[in-house]
């Protein structure tokens, strides 16, 4: 049984989809054993509670520097014995030590189809923003491993989504979330928890 420790930082949407999988049988050989925020007023906190997942607010202001932060966080993740860690709409950067401790054993989902609308100034409504700005016809989701840049790691799943006339980022940002994120998200966990892909020369192939 793959375990799960899920890092969020706002309402926990991503969250409540790997529940639900879990839930249905879509998500098979794994469970959440942890919820953890940096943020305490997130909600997904409220949702892990519901779900009876144990949930844990470690916030850099409870910390004297971000080293120490750091350190709270990784000593958490050991304590859940976690096998694999889900990013799941979180905002805080996972540090070198973090990344080497659970090398091709943290996964995120970004809102856009990397290397489109990546790396460090793309984040939430940012990604949808420039999006719009540029004038893309189509957009989507990717999972993929973390390493220690940004958005660089190993490409899991990606899931198109049409950019559609009169789409605002908001209405656009729903529009990924529902027919990309919420998708591909539960399934690459579904793959890893049994077993069926690999990272092979920084790319993942199927088992």
């Amino acid at each position: 049984m793959l375990r799960l420790a899920v890092l969020v930082s706002g309402g926990g949407t991503n969250l409540q989809a790997i529940i639900d999988a879990i839930k249905d049988g879509q998500i098979t050989n794994a469970e959440i054993v942890a919820v953890i925020s940096n943020n305490p007023k997130a909600y997904a906190l409220e949702r892990a509670q519901q779900a009876g997942i144990l949930a844990l607010c470690i916030s850099p202001k409870d910390y004297q520097d971000r080293e120490a932060f750091h350190d709270a966080l990784l000593k958490a993740l050991l304590a859940a014995r976690a096998d694999l860690v889900v990013l799941a709409g979180c905002l805080v950067v996972i540090p070198e030590k973090i990344v080497d401790a659970f090398e091709n054993r943290i996964i995120n989902i970004h809102p856009s189809l990397i290397p489109s609308f990546c790396g460090k100034d793309y984040y939430g409504l940012r990604v949808h923003e420039g999006v719009l700005a540029r004038g893309v016809k189509v957009t989507g989701a990717t999972v993929h491993f973390v390493d220690k840049g940004t958005d660089t790691g190993p490409i899991i799943l990606q899931k198109a989504v049409c950019v559609q006339a009169g789409d605002t980022p908001e209405i656009l940002q729903r529009r990924v979330m529902e027919e990309a994120e919420w998708v591909i998200m539960p399934k690459a966990i579904d793959l890893i928890a049994n077993n069926k892909i690999t990272v092979v020369d920084g790319k993942v192939v199927e088992i």
